[in-house]
């Protein structure tokens, strides 16, 4: 049995956007004129940002266990330009993490830890290990696994 820990990230989110397009998540109309931070000065270019973005958020928690809105905002910061003063860090948007997450519970991938945050439901969990296993034959350099 394959894991989601051997498969290059940018494989393994790809095809959780793919997958999650096809049947989870449907992105809000108004998220087509939102930047993924205030740091940004543009909406992001590539028309499934949004699913792909939510196929790393599963990766991320598939592999750090119980993270909140909070935590997964400082993951995906940006720095701000200011000028001719140093960059400073900024936090990425909270509301579209947060819908994401929300639509990801409903559909049962995730689900409330105690204490606070989320985490990969058991169905989330074999979700991640499904997507592994079906990309595994297409990466030679992971065939010893």
């Amino acid at each position: 049995m394959t894991t989601g820990f051997i498969i290059p990230a940018t494989v393994l989110i790809e095809k959780l956007a793919t997958e999650l397009k096809g049947k989870t998540l449907v992105m809000p109309e108004e998220f087509k004129f939102l930047k993924t931070s205030h740091a940004k000065e543009n909406t992001p270019e590539n028309p499934d940002w949004f699913y792909i973005r939510a196929g790393s958020i599963v990766r991320k928690m598939y592999f750090r266990g119980i993270v909140g809105v909070h935590e997964l905002r400082k993951l995906y910061n940006s720095p701000k330009n200011r000028g001719v003063r140093p960059q400073k860090s900024t936090k990425a948007s909270g509301k579209i993490i947060r819908n994401i997450l929300q639509q990801l519970e409903k559909d049962g991938l995730v689900i409330k830890a105690d204490g606070g945050g989320r985490k990969l439901s058991p169905k989330g969990i074999s979700f991640v290990d499904k997507m592994a296993d079906e990309l595994k034959p297409n990466i030679p350099e992971i065939s010893h696994y």
